[in-house]
């Protein structure tokens, strides 16, 4: 992989992390209820998702899934299932952040590892962007240094992006302020994931 190919790359991958939606929701839920640490861990265990999405583009599995509708299909439509399910908690704000706050708990880092990793995983809408925008880099990675810079780089511009948000989020001026509004962002939260969910079964 050339370095001009590279940089194409590394925009893509910039624009991605940066584009506001769920995932960005999720990493404030967590800062929010558990403070920076949890942020973090839950913008790292994102970024594996995003690298196993990486790894299957460039192993071909993810053209081969667009190919085989009913598996694609199956697969989008037990991804949006579980993002309205979690949607609805949110919404409910059963074991939501503001549930946590107003008991004096914090979110547990598997809690957030987990939202984090599933946020990225059950998104059919990230496998998308990367078979539309990410399939062309595959081809120039003919060796083992390309391919890895293929994984590695989506992986860890998504993980600095969202760690900068937890450290933004979760400064002393800021964080008091957002756990005032802590009912208010589970709400919020909810919404983006149930449209998110809806939004994938209708394109179906």
């Amino acid at each position: 992989m050339t370095f001009s190919a590279w940089l194409g790359l590394l925009a893509i991958c910039c624009l991605g992390a940066m584009s506001p939606g769920p995932s960005l929701a999720m990493v404030v839920r967590h800062t929010l209820g558990g403070g920076r640490g949890k942020g973090i861990i839950c913008a790292w265990a994102h970024s594996i998702g995003i690298g196993v999405y990486a790894l299957l583009t460039l192993l071909g599995l993810a053209v081969l899934l667009k190919q085989a509708p009913m598996v694609f299909n199956g697969i989008a439509i037990i991804g949006a299932l579980y993002l309205a399910y979690m949607g609805v908690q949110a919404l409910r704000s059963k074991g939501g952040m503001a549930d946590k706050l107003a008991a004096g708990e914090s979110t547990d880092a598997l809690t957030a590892a987990r939202d984090g990793l599933a946020i990225s995983l059950f998104n059919p809408k990230i496998m998308l962007f990367f078979l539309a925008l990410f399939s062309q880099f595959v081809m120039v990675a003919d060796n083992m240094t390309g391919k890895a810079l293929i994984v590695l780089t989506p992986l860890v511009i998504d993980g600095l992006w969202y760690t900068l948000i937890a450290l933004v989020l979760s400064h002393s001026a800021v964080l008091p302020k957002l756990r005032e509004k802590s009912a208010l962002i589970d709400k919020l939260s909810g919404v983006v994931l149930i449209l998110l969910a809806v939004r994938v079964i209708v394109t179906l």
